[in-house]
């Protein structure tokens, strides 16, 4: 069974699941030790990171093109859910977020930020959940950014609404009647 390379142009935002969301810089042609190698030259704006991914790898390693809008919804949709709390250890829960952060999916991803977020009048958060509570809205908030052609930080105000009013359904639904 063939499978069709994914192709991306210069300019183009890729989601790279390891650091997220960047962008398409440049495509070059490099001779690494007698071969010829083709590079995506990617940039990643808020790690001011530059990455070369190999033309024939960017597929196994996950690289794909900004979600369709179906899948953000989704996403978004996801965010409206009741958090699901496991009473494991925090060290396998921290494992688990972090893996599903760096899966790339977007569902997997707004299940992090939904699970970990806390409202201001909540009990404070440890240092270790708002790190990964911090990573996994930052890394919705860019692709939601780049498929809505606005900045993170309005993104992410638009997450974060969508969380707060969130939690008013859910305490809602708690209080007795």
């Amino acid at each position: 069974m063939a499978t069709q390379a994914l192709s991306f142009d210069v300019g183009d935002y890729v989601v790279y699941p390891k650091h997220g969301v960047g962008r398409v810089v440049e495509l070059q042609s490099t001779e690494i030790a007698g071969s010829r190698l083709e590079l995506y030259v990617l940039r990643f704006e808020k790690e001011k990171m530059t990455l070369r991914v190999p033309m024939n790898k960017a597929d196994s390693v996950g690289m794909r093109k900004l979600s369709s809008d179906k899948t953000m919804k989704d996403a978004l949709e996801t965010l409206k859910g009741k958090p699901k709390v496991k009473r494991t250890m925090w060290s396998r829960r921290a494992q688990e977020y972090e893996a599903k952060i760096n899966s790339g999916d977007l569902t997997s991803i707004a299940e992090v930020t939904r699970d970990l977020f806390r409202p201001d009048d909540a009990p404070e958060q440890s240092y270790s959940e708002r790190q990964i509570f911090e990573a996994a809205s930052s890394r919705l908030a860019r692709e939601l950014g780049a498929m809505e052609q606005t900045d993170e930080k309005a993104a992410l105000a638009k997450i974060l609404d969508i969380l707060n009013k969130a939690v008013s359904v859910h305490q809602k639904a708690k209080e007795p009647a």
